[in-house]
């Protein structure tokens, strides 16, 4: 990855010899997962009381040293780090600085002992970023130093740099010796407590390349005009997927992601509408504000035309965009999801809570039901619980995941550990809505 020359007097370390992570002005986002590497070892030191307490210290450390990131502990081995920057850079740096952070011994049983750790990250700017695509390049980074016993960073969209062309001949064959595959991201219902639908997040496993995410391949599709046939295959294996979910006693509702473009293709909305009056499939479809605008009549009469076979209409990326109320209300849309740019600053802003509390009342006068995107902490599911909103999607419920993971997770009924009962959770969420 190209990095970009900072300053010599830009990030300077502090009295204490650490770096700032945040600068004033973040162009840049990141994502580090950060992994033990020697965990099982520990484990066996410290047995496995000790050793599930591990990942705490971690997180404590940390978050101490780099006060303007955020940290998760995920399960016992891995961290989630996510802060911003003002040059790609920073991400090199930030690792960096994690790394040392943690080289010091750690005072776990009354005895020092060494953690070493290996992070991954990711950095995407501003005008780009997409979370899900951000984390899963910083896992794939992960991956790759574990094998590199040092860190390694990624730029998220660098593939598309010059390979336009290459990606829109490889689609095709793609499409031929079916190299697209999908992954899910479940929604859980805040009022019932229960996984009620998931989103379907297409990925392209090349096998020179390895895996190719959307944000990479998607605009090529668009300007090839392979974005029809894309959707349609998802839309059969998603129809495929649903089904074999159903068989396995969990029947969800699978959310689908539309293009614009598609919006007033008839022969799409034709071949779409064919393959959803042939089965039984629960399906939704997700659009975006700014896909109704482009073409207005054709695309909410086509939309209506979903509707009436029965598919769910949701707006998705409420409030990014330029958003219309006059389109909206005419809509045949039935959820409405609200932007991650405005759930990820839930906690931390006092403009985001008002918004998204308004956005919550007006999407239940409309009768439709709202989904947040992007929640990844108990906090933000607590002050959204309270608002109002029926339904959360994001990291703290789980990543996407492959269609067999995504039933080992409802079987084991993983999300009910995130029911938010503690009052803590609550008190903090009312005083973020009286602010």
């Amino acid at each position: 990855m190209a990095l970009d020359v900072i300053p010599a007097d830009t990030h300077r370390p502090d009295d204490n010899g650490r770096i700032p992570i945040t600068p004033p002005f973040p162009l840049w986002q990141f994502r580090v997962i950060g992994e033990i590497a020697n965990f099982d070892g520990l484990r066996r030191t410290l047995g496995v009381d000790n050793v599930s307490l591990l990942m705490d210290h971690v997180v404590e450390r940390l978050s101490a040293r780099h006060p303007r990131a955020r940290f998760v502990g995920i399960g016992r081995r891995q961290i989630d780090i996510a802060f911003d920057g003002a040059f790609a850079s920073d991400l090199e740096k930030g690792t960096a600085s994690f790394t040392r952070s943690c080289a010091q011994p750690f005072d776990l049983d009354g005895r020092s002992h060494r953690v070493e750790m290996v992070f991954g990250g990711a950095a995407a700017s501003m005008q780009r970023v997409d979370e899900i695509l951000l984390v899963e390049q910083a896992e794939q980074a992960l991956a790759k130093s574990r094998a590199a016993d040092r860190a390694v960073v990624h730029e998220l969209g660098a593939i598309e740099k010059g390979e336009a062309a290459w990606l829109t001949a490889g689609l095709q064959r793609a499409l031929d010796h079916d190299e697209l595959f999908l992954h899910y991201q479940p929604k859980l219902n805040v009022r019932r407590q229960e996984i009620t639908s998931a989103e379907a997040l297409i990925r392209w496993q090349h096998p020179q390349r390895g895996v190719i995410m959307p944000g990479d391949f998607i605009p090529a599709a668009e300007q090839s005009r392979l974005i029809g046939p894309v959707t349609l295959w998802t839309i059969r294996r998603s129809i495929a997927d649903q089904a074999s979910l159903a068989a396995r006693g969990h029947d969800l509702r699978i959310f689908i992601n539309i293009s614009g473009q598609l919006l007033s293709d008839a022969s799409f909305v034709r071949a779409a509408c064919e393959l959803v009056a042939t089965t039984d499939a629960k399906l939704g479809f997700e659009v975006t504000e700014t896909s109704v605008i482009r073409d207005p009549q054709s695309a909410i009469a086509n939309l209506q035309a979903f509707a009436d076979y029965g598919i769910v209409i949701s707006i998705d990326d409420y409030g990014a965009g330029l958003s219309s109320l006059a389109y909206l209300k005419q809509l045949p849309a039935r959820e409405l999801k609200i932007d991650r740019l405005f759930v990820t600053q839930l906690t931390r802003s006092n403009r985001d809570p008002l918004i998204v509390r308004s956005t919550i009342d007006l999407a239940h006068a409309l009768e439709m039901e709202v989904v947040a995107e992007g929640v990844e902490t108990h906090a933000a599911m607590a002050l959204l619980t309270v608002m109002g909103c029926d339904m959360i999607q994001g990291f703290l419920i789980c990543r996407p995941i492959g269609l067999d993971m995504l039933a080992v997770f409802l079987n084991e009924d993983r999300h009910a550990e995130l029911k938010p009962d503690d009052a803590t959770f609550f008190g903090v969420a009312t005083a973020t809505i009286r602010r």
